[in-house]
């Protein structure tokens, strides 16, 4: 099902392309959009987790460097039954976390200094695990080959807007360029609206189980919430159709469950953990360490 999923996302954001191509310079400018959407599907395939990694300036870490990270991350994929991912730390003061890659073989986790520096170790534990299990379900190829896609529709709605106006094979003239402006914010709801809301859900549920208490990752989930909503996350402002990626919306006045939103709310999602926790039993509270390097 995530590779039909995939291949539907990628087919509908190709034709939105080539679509907005259409619009800016007819039919020959189709024919251009088509063969820079077909080169970008395949270099998103292969390259996008970089790019993603790129333009936040994450850096990969090693053991030596974060010993008790990479032990809570080590202790995780053995757990989950997936290969150790890559680990890359992201300088910036907001507390969150993603994952990306094209396979649980190529996958890399991604946190800020600033959840390392707010959250407790269980609560990392919590929040890693999460991000695993995106891994374990294949959805990080998705999520960061729309976040490409929906970046390069961006730009050409861009380039639209400053070059489109007075190109006479525009069929539309003005009206399609305006039309290739919206396509942008239209471009994201699209981003949202294929990344299914659920797929959360089912990583919190998935990484509460990893990690041992749901507990944690509820507290995790309230911290980050509350350190997106005071503190600006500013390469991810710069590029909305990033912000999917994250564990939580790290976009700041955007945390209602509405109908084109990135995430589930946050209450609703600690709600559910809570629920979880109850039917583990006694043994999923803040105070019940799980074995590892967290507890």
């Amino acid at each position: 099902m995530n590779l039909v999923r995939t291949t539907f996302l990628l087919a509908l954001l190709t034709a939105l392309f080539v679509g907005a191509g259409y619009l800016i310079g007819g039919s020959g400018g189709m024919v251009i959009a088509f063969l820079l959407a077909a080169g970008m599907n395949l270099y998103a395939y292969w390259n996008s987790d970089q790019m993603v990694l790129r333009y936040y300036r994450a850096r990969e870490v090693t053991e030596r460097e974060q010993p008790a990270f990479h032990r809570i991350v080590r202790q995780l994929a053995e757990r989950a039954q997936v290969p150790m991912p890559r680990v890359y730390i992201i300088d910036s003061d907001q507390p969150n976390a993603f994952a990306t890659g094209r396979n649980p073989e190529n996958a890399a986790v991604a946190a800020t200094t600033g959840l390392l520096r707010r959250l407790s170790p269980e609560e990392v534990a919590g929040v890693m695990a999460h991000e695993l299990a995106h891994v374990q379900h294949r959805d990080t190829l998705t999520m960061t080959v729309t976040a490409t896609l929906a970046g390069a529709i961006s730009m050409l709605a861009n380039f639209a807007f400053f070059f489109g106006g007075n190109d006479r094979n525009n069929p539309l003239g003005f009206v399609g360029v305006l039309l290739v402006a919206i396509l942008a914010p239209l471009a994201a709801m699209l981003v949202q609206m294929a990344i299914s809301r659920g797929r959360e859900y089912e990583a919190d549920r998935q990484g509460a189980l990893t990690c041992g208490n749901p507990l944690w990752l509820a507290s995790a989930l309230a911290k980050i919430a509350g350190g997106a909503a005071r503190i600006d996350n500013v390469a991810a402002e710069r590029n909305p159709a990033t912000a999917h990626l994250f564990i939580v919306n790290p976009l700041r006045g955007r945390g209602a469950d509405s109908l084109f939103s990135t995430h589930p709310a946050v209450e609703n999602r600690i709600a559910r953990l809570q629920v979880l926790a109850r039917e583990m039993g006694p043994g999923a509270s803040m105070a019940a360490p799980a074995r590892g390097p967290w507890g």
